[in-house]
């Protein structure tokens, strides 16, 4: 379960026009494991500060006796559409070994610093590259400009690891809080012990409304909630899921 939980940061109704990914927001979910509810996830970009943005998740979940608490935050700038990451911070307490990580982008160095759970490394800055949390708005970018390809290279636990994803075309998701017309992607993976999909919406600026992992026969699902846009929700009839 707690490799699971990790993924929630791999990690955001009917509006009259789409937001753009990057319009000021906050998205709630809800996250289930297997049959049981763990609590929730709760992701806020806030209004950029001239081309500064701050993009955080904070997450307080539980399951009998395990625990878990994460409070992500990147910072990023926004170059025609291409983010460049600038610092990224993860914190996470619970049930078993509390860790810390820590990544600086110093793109004028061609140089990245990260610490994770205490250990220190330096990665060449040679490529585009994302943090865990600005790379699910990239991604968003990506859709909503059309593009077909999306592979990626991601700094993560002191390396640089690359992630392709597969578009397998347009559903309909129903959820509690209504019914979305999305674009079902999947995470390529070598391996088939583990499988991770996302379904986003376009008229919600390509936010994931649903993402489900599952690895060992265990199947970590997050749902969307609640979604509101620079101050406004969306549609006043998007219910919190009880």
């Amino acid at each position: 379960m707690r490799r699971m939980l990790c993924l929630l940061w791999l990690l955001p109704l009917t509006v009259l026009a789409a937001p753009s990914p990057l319009t000021p927001q906050v998205v709630e979910y809800q996250v289930k494991y297997g049959s049981f509810s763990l609590g929730g996830a709760r992701f806020t970009l806030a209004a950029p500060q001239g081309n500064t943005y701050h993009y955080e998740m904070d997450s307080d979940l539980s399951l009998i006796v395990l625990s878990d608490k994460r409070k992500i935050t990147s910072v990023f700038t926004d170059v025609d559409g291409q983010l460049q990451p600038l610092r990224f911070i993860h914190e996470r307490t619970g049930t078993g070994k509390d860790f810390n990580e820590q990544i600086a982008f110093a793109r004028d160095q061609g140089k990245v610093f990260s610490v994770y759970k205490g250990e220190k490394t330096k990665l060449n800055y040679t490529d585009t590259l994302y943090d865990a949390m600005m790379l699910q708005l990239q991604f968003r970018l990506d859709l909503m400009n059309g593009k077909q390809k999306f592979n990626y290279k991601m700094v993560k636990d002191n390396e640089i690891e690359d992630y392709h994803f597969r578009n397998l075309g347009q559903e309909t998701v129903k959820l509690p809080s209504g019914s979305y017309q999305t674009v079902h992607l999947e995470l390529i993976r070598k391996s088939q012990k583990r499988h991770t999909d996302v379904w986003m919406a376009p008229d919600l600026g390509y936010l994931p409304v649903r993402f489900v992992h599952e690895e060992k026969g265990n199947t970590m699902e997050l749902t969307l909630k609640q979604v509101q846009f620079s101050g406004a929700t969306g549609q006043a009839q998007l219910a919190k899921t009880e």
